[in-house]
């Protein structure tokens, strides 16, 4: 801006303020009534235009987000540990057939029943046999 544009928006400055301190009430009321009646219409106007502006950003950013859970795959930990359990499973079944002897699916299954007490008995009986006799 040079020296002449300076010039002319001090003189129009003092003007506009020369104007508004002779400005009687009533126009001056009127004024401000005007003001505020443009000012409520502007914030009715843009409401809408706001919430659209607002909504749509919101609303890309849940789709994006359902998105990535409907994507997103499960961790490799927890997928480690169903598979880790399911092959447990087989193992176990495994060690149970081998504590059996050889031959059990012929033989009588009430006879299986009662493992624990026979090992108890296994090992009663090699404790007793250690003893001296009296």
């Amino acid at each position: 801006m040079n020296s002449s544009d300076k010039d002319f928006e001090k003189r129009a400055r003092a003007l506009y303020q020369e104007a508004a301190h002779r400005v009687d009430p009533v126009t001056a009321g009127r004024l401000r009534a005007a003001r505020r009646t443009a000012l409520e219409a502007a914030k009715t106007q843009a409401s809408p235009h706001h919430r659209a502006r607002v909504l749509v950003p919101v609303g890309a950013l849940a789709a994006m987000a359902l998105a990535a859970l409907m994507i997103w795959q499960p961790t490799p930990g927890s997928h480690d540990n169903s598979s880790n359990q399911q092959a447990a499973v087989p193992v176990a079944a495994e060690q149970d057939v081998e504590a059996l002897p050889p031959g059990t699916d012929k033989t009588d299954p009430t006879l299986y029943q009662n493992l624990d007490f026979y090992s108890w008995l296994a090992a009663n009986q090699s404790g007793s046999s250690n003893q001296p006799k009296n």
